[in-house]
């Protein structure tokens, strides 16, 4: 069955990508009606998500927010599919860098990176940074269920030498990595939500303490990487600027999660200048009542 499923969509994929931009972005806008306004995709959940970390706001301003919300979902569909064929020039011209000398800094320097960012913007197109950069890069993803799909999303990336490995795999192939003395520049979103009875660490997330994810900073402490922060912001439609931020070159400076702590105030500095390129579809608060004891205050 996945290998039938496969063949059936994956040319309907690539006639998708292959559409020059004007077409793909009426496309979303198809797309955006089915999803938002027949469907109601996870609506009930969006809203909820925003009145929980937005209770000052009116229903006319998360109603606001939830409309740029679902263009801009729909938008990131649509770029993902892009990915298959877009050339690199093009991706260029729509993905671009402010300070890239930071992390060319760093190479220079031979210092391995451990890249962090929220799901927010635009990280589908971050893999284009390869082509600035000799670092051999790694993202860190969950395995697509279906085999060959998930061979398509690591074939998409290898194109500009970046490569999916899955959290099991991660301390392994970045430790030997080191041995080896490659340097390794390795993306993290870090803002997903783990499980309560297996977080190490809960704190606040938009006003609201919530469990969090601690594997970067471990990493990064256990194999002494410097920790960089990646901000998109989007300048129009189909175009994102990217900003480099570090948040430290030496993690073993710092104490047991603090790292992690910075990580998510400036993903919320993000959220608050602009909500509605924030992944509001996720259920990142739902964990909310389950606050051990410990962490509770």
């Amino acid at each position: 069955m996945q290998l039938l499923a496969y063949i059936i969509i994956y040319p309907l994929l690539w006639l998708v990508s292959i559409l020059p931009f004007k077409l793909l972005y009426a496309l979303s806008d198809v797309l955006y009606v089915f999803i938002y306004k027949i469907f109601g995709y996870r609506k009930s959940t969006v809203k909820e998500n925003l009145r929980l970390v937005f209770p000052e706001k009116s229903e006319k301003e998360y109603s606001e927010i939830m409309d740029k919300f679902y263009h801009h979902l729909c938008d990131m569909v649509v770029e993902s599919i892009k990915s298959m064929s877009i050339s690199e020039a093009e991706l260029k011209k729509r993905y671009t860098f402010t300070n890239i000398e930071l992390i060319n800094d760093l190479e220079k320097r031979k210092r391995s990176i451990i890249l962090m960012c929220g799901h927010y913007g635009s990280w589908e197109w971050i893999f284009i940074l390869q082509t600035y950069i000799k670092y051999k890069g790694y993202a860190i993803y969950k395995r697509l269920r279906n085999k060959y799909f998930d061979r398509l999303a690591k074939r998409i990336r290898a194109k500009h030498n970046t490569y999916l490995i899955t959290t099991k795999e991660t301390f392994e192939v970045l430790n030997t990595c080191k041995k080896k003395g490659e340097l390794t520049i390795n993306g993290f979103v870090s803002d997903q939500s783990p499980k309560a009875t297996k977080a190490l660490h809960w704190n606040e997330f938009m006003g609201i303490k919530v469990p969090m994810y601690t594997g970067a900073e471990t990493l990064a402490k256990k194999l002494d990487m410097a920790v960089v922060f990646f901000r998109v912001k989007r300048i129009k439609r189909g175009y994102y600027e990217t900003t480099f931020e570090t948040i430290t070159e030496h993690p073993k400076d710092f104490k047991d999660y603090e790292i992690t702590d910075l990580f998510f105030k400036l993903v919320e500095r993000q959220i608050l200048e602009a909500p509605q390129y924030y992944l509001w579809t996720h259920k990142r608060w739902k964990h909310r009542d389950k606050v051990p004891k410990e962490f509770q205050s």
